[in-house]
């Protein structure tokens, strides 16, 4: 495979998980649904979102384990079947529980799927440049979700169930993208492309065991989960933040206001990538750790103003802050622990989000038990000093590894 071809699997890749990032339209997605079921709690509709979350880790740690084993093609196409099992079981759902198992089991397993098996093989054709190009694949994954978001809110008429036929046609072109794109997604053979030296900084290449006993590992976990969680806090009640800041706002409005999380959070992945690979991580995870902190304190004040301007400002914020971690988990375990083993250590690095996916439930426990989003915000600047804490707690285990 020539070099300059290469490129044609970064395109395949960041269009499936454009539509593999669907999940992440929840919050726009869900709104129908709240309408037709008002009876059902926020805590239980916001439990869905945290479902997908798990299945979506789960999903991705499964398909760690066959990529030795199976094609990308393989694996991607139970992905696409996955995505339309789910999608249409939710469009004819009744209850709690067969949303949890379309949107929250079947499409967050089929979700998984096609990420680690787009992350971990599109990369391996870019030793050089993990950083920037996981953050251009997951660039698809962030910025789909806005524009699902905004297709549905343009095609679903404001009628009682009418989100079912749309639900039923997001599965249908969600699978179909990426079964056609997954046929021709592969890895690259021994020797394709610019040199595979994996240069990790710890030396060779790190099988997940090894990996388990280091504890900028365990630092960088806790890091992971802090900040996932504070950023699907917002993005999980992003529709409703801007309810309570702004009541009279149109459903138009609502998803653009919205879908700029998205935007930003699919722009930022490349911005902070690239950052990875030029600055290094601890200027990169400071960042992030910073951004947070700035979000937390804009949407607070929103609350004190009802600033529509204001509100969007703290959203872009939070797109920007959420961007930054998983370019960084992706590049933060190539550079620190090899590419070898990489399609198997990366979701487990991800594994993450099986504890961070609460921020959802929670931020939706601590609005109904409130009746307003600053106990949320709150809980989001304390992720954010948890977040610096971790990052420095790396960059002392750097230090002591050095002078061992």
């Amino acid at each position: 495979m020539k070099r300059e071809n290469r490129w044609v699997y970064v395109v395949l890749g960041a269009a499936i998980l454009m539509f593999a990032g669907v999940i992440y339209a929840w919050s726009v997605v869900s709104g129908p649904i709240a309408a037709e079921f008002a009876a059902w709690s926020k805590a239980g509709l916001s439990l869905t979102f945290t479902i997908a979350m798990i299945c979506f880790c789960l999903g991705s740690l499964g398909a760690g384990f066959l990529t030795p084993r199976t094609s990308p093609r393989a694996n991607l196409w139970v992905s696409a079947l996955l995505f339309l099992a789910g999608f249409f079981i939710s469009s004819r759902t009744q209850s709690l529980a067969g949303l949890y198992l379309g949107f929250g089991v079947l499409a967050g397993f089929g979700s998984g799927i096609a990420y680690n098996i787009v992350v971990s093989g599109v990369t391996k054709w870019y030793p050089e440049k993990q950083g920037l190009v996981s953050g251009i694949l997951l660039m698809g994954f962030g910025i789909g979700s806005f524009l699902i978001g905004k297709v549905f809110q343009a095609c679903t008429p404001d009628a009682v169930g009418a989100w079912r036929t749309s639900f039923v046609y997001i599965g249908a072109v969600t699978a179909a993208v990426i079964f056609v794109c997954g046929t021709f997604l592969k890895r690259p053979e021994a020797g394709a492309g610019p040199g595979t030296d994996s240069g990790s900084k710890n030396g060779g290449d790190f099988k997940t065991g090894e990996m388990l006993k280091t504890p900028s590992f365990w630092l960088y976990y806790f890091w992971a989960i802090v900040l996932t969680a504070a950023g699907l806090a917002v993005i999980s009640q992003a529709s409703g933040i801007v309810r309570e800041i702004s009541p009279s706002v149109s459903g138009g409005t609502m998803a653009t206001i919205v879908g700029l999380i998205s935007v930003f959070n699919g722009a930022g992945r490349i911005v902070f990538g690239g950052m990875f690979d030029r600055l290094g991580r601890a200027r990169t995870m400071m960042t992030v750790n910073l951004l947070f902190v700035l979000t937390a304190g804009v949407l607070l004040l929103t609350l004190k103003t009802h600033s529509t301007v204001l509100l969007t400002a703290g959203f872009i914020i939070t797109g920007l802050a959420y961007s930054g971690i998983p370019p960084t988990n992706s590049a933060f375990i190539s550079r620190y622990y090899g590419q070898k083993h990489f399609p198997l250590n990366y979701p487990v690095v991800n594994t993450n989000m099986l504890f961070s996916s609460f921020g959802s439930a929670i931020a939706g426990s601590l609005y109904d038990g409130s009746g307003t989003y600053v106990s949320t915000f709150l809980m989001i600047a304390v992720c954010a000093v948890l977040g610096i804490l971790s990052a420095l707690g790396i960059s002392a285990a750097d230090r002591h590894a050095k002078q061992s």
